[in-house]
């Protein structure tokens, strides 16, 4: 079974940027706007990890987070039902949810993706995962700790040199089954040793 990890271009949580999909945060972890392609090809079981986006050669890019696919619903209108309180909304000047549809089936005013292209919607909006055992780096040791080892845990987790994220990921890659489990080891053992 396929699992994937992707760059989140302009999502930092560590910098103040917030990831707002997947939602990693709860303890309902869920993604239903970002990459369409991945959503489609992911099954129950598989994983799906996040890399912060690029913000130049002075901070560097780490793995976010991952959560393990629970269940796919059809589309954003299902996802509604069962989770209303991910509906697209501003909390202040902040964006957040992931679901973009109206219970309508229309687009929500509040997304401004491809308001025209009523095809690219309906692609965008099927295939809303429901996540479980969500990992995420939160606090500032770390992030701080992601930020110093992440190229270097993806680096020998895909057996690709690299010193920047860019070399070792690129825009993302399939993860097998072993490389799963290294990466959720490396992850648990930052915030373990954040903690001590």
């Amino acid at each position: 079974m396929p699992s994937y990890i992707f760059v989140s271009p302009g999502s930092d949580p560590g910098a103040g940027l917030a990831l707002v999909d997947p939602m990693l945060s709860s303890s309902k972890p869920s993604m239903g706007t970002c990459r369409p392609d991945l959503r489609r090809m992911v099954k129950p079981g598989d994983h799906i990890f996040v890399i912060s986006g690029s913000r130049g050669r002075t901070i560097p890019q780490y793995v976010i987070g991952g959560m393990q696919i629970d269940k796919k619903l059809d589309d954003q209108l299902e996802a509604l039902r069962h989770r209303p309180e991910n509906a697209v909304r501003f909390e202040g000047t902040q964006r957040a949810g992931n679901i973009i549809a109206l219970p309508d089936g229309t687009q929500h005013p509040l997304d401004d993706h491809d308001k025209r292209d009523r095809e690219k919607f309906e692609s965008r909006i099927k295939n809303y995962i429901l996540g479980k055992n969500p990992v995420m780096l939160v606090t500032p040791k770390e992030v701080e700790i992601g930020r110093d080892r992440s190229v270097g845990i993806l680096s020998n987790i895909f057996d690709v040199p690299g010193h920047r994220m860019q070399q070792v990921v690129g825009r993302g890659r399939k993860l097998s089954h072993a490389q799963v489990d290294q990466l959720l080891r490396a992850l648990d053992d930052i915030k373990r040793e954040a903690r001590s």
